[in-house]
């Protein structure tokens, strides 16, 4: 019989926090005390609901994946389906969206992966591929344990085209990154597990397809009326955790059987104990808590980059503006603009009487973080001239816009990603079993990923507190 309650400490009140926390409540025995430490004053990480001329919008993330790579539902929709909120997931209206190429805007082609084909005829109204470079070599296009770029691989079979008007913008818009820089395994698993088996990219491309096929018609995006942030709140609640806001964990310490956590403010710190601790914060923070009991860990894990992006939304006054969900832009286009959003299109529940549209950009690439050290109004301006210039008419004047930045928010996993995170995750549950870590910093971006990222650190807490003493 345990002696006293378990004390467990999730250090970040994200989505990744909150649903680990959601988890040990549902798991855990009930008299689990679970207590959440947040160092800004909102809970919530990228999800964050606001407000713009009266009518909500999303300053953060803006939906989720309906389906889990294995085609069944996504740990978001379960999440949301476990809060009692199934009955306010909505889906987009407009689905098809289309890429800038040429100053111009063209259907994005139907039938890729991320932006990769797997019909190279369905491509040709954006680029040409490489004719006849996708050639059966007789082996499987990686090897077992093997990681390249995505822009690697994509460029040695369809060329420079599909990887700069295709490929580029689509992993920009998700990660703010390059094709070039970030690692295939962690960005597209479904395609890196497809190349170790197939001898040609199409192929690949096709066999991810089909090991996770789509009914016809169904939803592949999702969000919630109200806003995301209704998601936030109600796992806080559902959680029964106790949520310390502005309590930013500076130490974190091994004692004993459990740890000792430093928090708050230099001048006044709190020490607490807990029997279990888990890190759910941005990869750097993480390697500060870890220096003190794992160096090499540490170090492992502060190596990893982020992009920085500021979304700018204008609310705009009955706009002429395409049936389009929104626009993605390559980079080679010059535009300081990578992504664009027209929320009241792509989202029918937004949509008003009086013909208010929201328009929200995506701005700031990994690299060229200079682009962003302008006003908030220079940023304004730019995206709405930009805008103006894509869709070739005349935008009315916004009558409000907001801008929120989101210094260091995107991941920029480089090939290897994946069995560096393998390696130092094996080495702290060696050491230290009633310590995990989770997150996007670790698992991937979207909300699902990070949503079954903290609820397997909890499963692993659990299983490793139940482990450790009568």
């Amino acid at each position: 019989m345990r002696a006293r309650p378990w004390r467990v400490a999730v250090v970040g009140g994200g989505i990744t926090g909150l649903a680990a926390a959601v988890r040990l409540r549902d798991r855990a025995p009930a008299d689990t005390e679970i207590t959440v430490y947040e160092q800004s004053g909102a809970l919530g990480g990228k999800l964050r609901t606001g407000e713009l001329a009266g009518r909500p919008v999303e300053f953060g993330a803006e939906s989720f994946l309906m389906r889990d790579p294995a085609g069944g539902e996504s740990a978001a929709v379960t999440l949301a389906r476990r809060l009692g909120l199934a009955g306010r997931i909505v889906h987009p209206t407009v689905g098809q969206a289309a890429l800038v190429v040429d100053g111009g805007l063209r259907p994005v082609p139907g039938g890729t992966l991320v932006g990769v084909p797997g019909d190279l005829a369905a491509v040709a109204t954006v680029a040409e591929p490489t004719a006849d470079a996708d050639r059966d070599g007789g082996r499987p296009l990686l090897d077992a344990d093997q990681d390249v770029s995505v822009g690697a691989l994509v460029r040695s079979r369809f060329g420079e085209q599909v990887v700069q008007r295709l490929v580029d913008p689509m992993l920009g818009g998700v990660y703010a990154g390059r094709a070039d820089d970030l690692s295939l395994v962690t960005t597209m698993p479904a395609l890196a597990r497809a190349a170790r088996v197939e001898h040609t990219l199409v192929g690949a491309v096709r066999a991810a397809q089909a090991a996770a096929p789509r009914a016809p018609g169904a939803p592949v995006f999702g969000t919630l009326t109200g806003g995301l942030g209704t998601l936030v709140e109600a796992a806080a609640t559902a959680s029964g955790a106790t949520i310390r806001r502005n309590a930013a964990v500076r130490e974190l310490t091994p004692v004993g059987d459990g740890w000792r956590l430093t928090v708050g403010p230099t001048r006044d710190p709190e020490s607490v104990g807990a029997d279990a601790v888990l890190l759910t914060v941005p990869a750097r923070p993480t390697a500060r808590l870890l220096a003190g009991f794992a160096a090499a860990q540490a170090a492992t894990v502060g190596g990893l980059d982020y992009a920085s992006v500021a979304l700018v939304t204008l609310a705009l006054p009955a706009p002429d503006l395409p049936r389009l969900s929104g626009f993605l832009v390559p980079a080679t286009e010059g535009l300081l603009i990578k992504a664009s959003t027209f929320f009241t299109t792509k989202w029918g529940h937004l949509a008003a009487p009086d013909g208010l549209a929201l328009v929200r950009a995506s701005v700031g690439r990994y690299g060229e973080e200079t682009s962003l050290q302008v006003t908030d109004d220079d940023l304004l301006a730019t995206v709405h001239r930009e805008l103006t210039r894509v869709l070739g008419v005349a935008l009315p004047t916004p009558v409000a816009g907001h801008v929120q930045r989101w210094g260091g928010a995107l991941p920029q996993y480089a090939p290897g990603h994946t069995g560096r995170v393998a390696a130092v995750r094996a080495a702290l549950r060696a050491a230290h079993p009633t310590l995990a870590v989770a997150g996007a910093g670790f698992d991937g971006v979207g909300i699902p990923v990070c949503v079954r990222s903290g609820e397997n650190a909890a499963e692993e807490i659990i299983e490793a507190l139940e482990g450790s003493g009568p």
